[in-house]
């Protein structure tokens, strides 16, 4: 151990070990072995694109059986918490002379990449320690809705998509154009998107996080409606153009797993929350940060009794909000009660 520095104490997240299970039997032992080597070396890791959060990548073969881990911790000064846990994808072995050159040039277009997107971080510094508590918040939100939902409705615990890979999430950015704001990058590392429980999403009203593919469909659809209206706009007085969805606006929610007619943006400038519709409806009042909507989505689920805006319950093993559910289905929804 350095002398510089005392050990930290290591959390592992109980969300980041149920992955290490499925990852594989000895995955549990590779994370307990690499939370002992951060305890003595907690800046072991580099840089992510999130403030406050590093990444470490154990290597297989130190185990066996064992597929590499890219971990993502939380560094704190006197403690850590492992939030983030994924395998790596493991690149083929490359005995041709024109493969090993093709992946240094794939190595070197990553870091230039890596390079434009610390510029970009330069020329638009958002305050670390305000990013990093909106890290913490979402990160304890979204544990709070997933530790709810495998002790209580597994079949939507199950529905949740693993997190998706930063390199999606950038991918997504460049497409946009806009920097996707850190309470949704973080949302969407944790998981890319809600398949429903029985047809249902987890969230109030059954809504449902929209897949990445579905987000970057709704967007270009939006911005599309949006190309249409501003032809005519040039021949319209200033004062009656028509603005029907703006280039800061990032679908997240849907209205349910099958159906992306409507639901809820973020607005990457205000940082709040709106709806959208797919039928060019004027967009409803601003709702909450992304990170209060949470919140109180998993308050309304640990504290039933005390809910407004709407009535968890179960039907089977889903979780069923009451606003939203079928007539059909009235009979066997459950209220869920505490």
């Amino acid at each position: 151990m350095s002398k510089e520095h005392q050990a930290v104490k290591v959390e592992i997240q109980p969300d980041v070990r149920d992955i290490a299970a499925q990852l594989g039997a000895i995955v549990p032992y590779a994370l307990k072995a690499l939370a002992g080597q951060l305890a003595d070396d907690p800046d072991m890791g580099r840089p992510s694109g999130l403030p406050g959060i590093l990444n470490v990548t154990v290597d297989g073969d130190m185990f066996e059986d064992c597929p590499d881990l890219s971990v993502g911790y939380i560094r704190e000064p006197d403690r850590i918490e492992i939030r983030f846990l994924r395998a790596a994808p493991s690149p083929e072995p490359s005995t041709d002379a024109h493969d090993q050159e093709q992946e240094q040039e794939q190595e070197q277009e990553q870091e230039q990449e890596q390079e434009q997107a610390q510029g970009r971080d330069q020329d638009q510094p958002a305050d670390p320690a305000i990013a990093a508590v909106t890290v913490r918040e979402v990160a304890d939100a979204w544990r709070r809705i997933t530790g709810w939902l495998k002790r209580n409705a597994p079949d939507s615990y199950a529905a949740l998509r693993a997190g998706a890979s930063p390199a999606a999430i950038a991918a997504l950015e460049g497409d946009f154009g806009i920097r996707i704001p850190v309470e949704l990058h973080v949302l969407w590392l944790l998981t890319s998107g809600d398949d429903g429980g029985n047809g249902w999403g987890c969230l109030p009203g059954n809504r449902a996080l929209m897949t990445l593919d579905a987000v970057a469909a709704a967007y270009r659809l939006k911005m599309d409606a949006q190309a249409q209206e501003d032809t005519f706009n040039t021949a319209r007085p200033e004062d009656e153009r028509i603005t029907v969805w703006r280039a800061s606006r990032i679908p997240v929610v849907a209205l349910g797993p099958a159906d992306s007619t409507s639901g809820l943006y973020l607005d990457a400038e205000t940082g709040y929350l709106g709806r959208w519709s797919r039928y060019n409806e004027g967009p409803g009042e601003s709702l909450n940060t992304l990170v209060t909507y949470l919140e109180e989505a998993a308050d309304m689920l640990e504290a039933p009794a005390l809910a407004t805006g709407d009535k968890p319950g179960l039907v089977d093993g889903a979780l069923v909000w009451l606003s939203s559910i079928d007539p059909a289905q009235e009979d066997r929804w459950q209220p869920w009660t505490g």
